[in-house]
């Protein structure tokens, strides 16, 4: 799905187009969803819209010269414009300063050294880990709720020891994160809704 909400179809070398035009026709309920999904994401923010925020939707406040997201609050911009991209580049900016900090925090309590952090804006990764110790975060981490922001970060941290997903990976990531299961299922649950 491109992000104006139309398809496109990437056919194995060996797989003929006709069998991937067969396999979309079977999928217009999951093609709905997503344009669906998509769409809303794409909207603009009004007061009292529902924003996700540390793992609870909280309403945008707009009071007088401000705009509040949770306990975040900011001045509200004097030209009338789209409040997503304000609340955007707030979270966005707020994710910059705190999720490097806890990546550093959980690397020095488990004895990891990590070159570099950086938080990106990516549309299909939580986070990725580099053979040269670099970390890149998805800034909607701040979006979710701390034990699974916590958990992506861990993940990445673990493969500072196990660059794959192993089962000595796994048991690394349970070793450190009891509640990745848990987190596991929040993203399947909820993550999609972030991107």
């Amino acid at each position: 799905m491109t992000e104006t909400g139309g398809l496109r179809l990437t056919v194995p070398r060996r797989a003929s187009i006709e069998a991937g035009l067969r396999f979309v026709r079977t999928q217009g309920p999951w093609i709905a969803r997503e344009r669906l999904r998509r769409h809303s994401r794409l909207t603009t923010l009004e007061p009292g819209s529902l924003v996700w925020f540390r793992g609870e939707q909280v309403p945008l406040v707009t009071e007088g010269t401000h705009v509040q997201v949770g306990d975040q609050r900011w001045p509200r911009p004097t030209a009338p414009s789209d409040l997503r991209s304000v609340v955007d580049a707030r979270l966005r900016a707020l994710a910059a300063t705190e999720l490097p900090l806890r990546c550093l925090e959980l690397a020095v309590q488990l004895g990891e050294t990590v070159a570099r952090v950086s938080v990106r804006s990516q549309r299909s990764r939580w986070g990725s880990c580099s053979t040269r110790r670099t970390i890149a975060l998805n800034w909607r981490l701040i979006l979710m709720p701390p034990f699974v922001s916590d958990y992506v970060i861990l993940h990445e941290l673990m493969h500072l020891r196990q660059p794959n997903h192993s089962r000595a990976f796994w048991r690394e990531v349970a070793g450190v994160c009891a509640e990745w299961r848990e987190a596991e299922r929040w993203l399947r649950t909820y993550g999609k809704d972030l991107l």
